[in-house]
């Protein structure tokens, strides 16, 4: 049996499409396709039921599936195993970070993986946590750090330090010296307008469950799925929002904004670490989990 072409079915498998993973694999759609079919008729099996809508394992593709994961899992663990003989790790190693975390996250990461393990790569992307999850299981990424995910038996997740969750308002023209202000209900932030990411975004859905709680509605001014178009908004006057305390401070002008924290109840949004149950960590993402929990802690810490 030939790797390549079991890689191609697994991720031809995992992605539900020819089409995606012709991208994701930088190999043309036709190549892909006849390669996918030398392995089916080596293997005297239909391996994939392919419709208008993608392509879908048969029994005999699930089978192949759950097999060849564990495979090329043992292939990349052999060739990473060699490389420890030469004393580094190799390998890519995919990794999805919220967009407000991934302004702080990715400089000092990329310098950290790039002097631990000089013969492995790295690749950043920045989403939210739904989407993420989804890539962690179809195998498009390796690793991602979310928002109040859910336990699920198809990833592995463990926790990280919580995030306040801030109310952000513009900053009244002449009062960058003035204290900042006091805390604020979250009762009182049901009074407010807020622009706000639409739903199933995590921070919206935190939001709008605890205003439920204390039978409280969310007053929407505008739906924006982006924190930093979010942000314009908020300074052009559009309303409040609830972000991070990083949201705001990797902001281009984090001056232009004053941050209350919120109370009765407090909101803090859970971040975890995230793998794919599906696919054991390589020695290589091993390693890269340590240096996001070491990045994070030292990005944690007071100056």
């Amino acid at each position: 049996m030939d790797l390549k072409q079991l890689e191609y079915f697994v991720r031809v498998a995992e992605l539900g499409s020819f089409t995606r993973a012709s991208i994701a694999l930088d190999i043309a759609q036709p190549a892909l396709s006849r390669q996918v079919r030398l392995l089916e008729v080596e293997l005297h099996q239909s391996l994939l039921t392919r419709n208008g809508r993608g392509a879908v394992p048969t029994e005999a593709g699930k089978l192949l599936l759950a097999h060849g994961r564990g495979i090329l899992h043992q292939v990349e663990r052999a060739r990473e195993e060699l490389g420890r003989v030469r004393g580094s790790l190799a390998g890519r190693v995919a990794v999805g970070l919220p967009t407000s975390l991934a302004r702080v996250l990715t400089v000092p990461l990329t310098k950290a993986f790039r002097q631990q393990m000089p013969d492995a790569t790295i690749s950043i992307s920045e989403g939210l946590s739904v989407p993420m999850q989804e890539s962690l299981v179809n195998g498009r990424l390796d690793i991602a750090v979310l928002y109040n995910t859910q336990p699920s038996h198809e990833i592995e997740i463990s926790p990280l330090p919580d995030e306040d969750l801030l109310l952000v308002q513009a900053r009244p023209p002449g009062l960058q010296e003035e204290p900042p202000p006091g805390p604020i209900s979250l009762k009182e932030v049901a009074q407010l307008s807020l622009v706000i990411p639409s739903r199933p975004n995590a921070i919206r859905m935190q939001v709008e469950s605890e205003m439920a709680n204390i039978g409280c509605r969310l007053k929407i001014a505008l739906e924006i799925d982006g924190v930093f178009a979010i942000l314009d908004l908020v300074a052009d006057g559009a309303g409040s929002a609830v972000l991070s305390r990083n949201a705001v401070a990797t902001s281009v002008r984090p001056s232009a904004f004053s941050v209350r924290t919120i109370n009765a109840p407090e909101l803090r949004t859970k971040v975890s670490l995230a793998t794919s149950s599906l696919r054991p960590a390589t020695l290589t993402q091993q390693a890269t989990l340590t240096l996001i929990r070491q990045t994070m802690a030292k990005l944690a810490k007071p100056d």
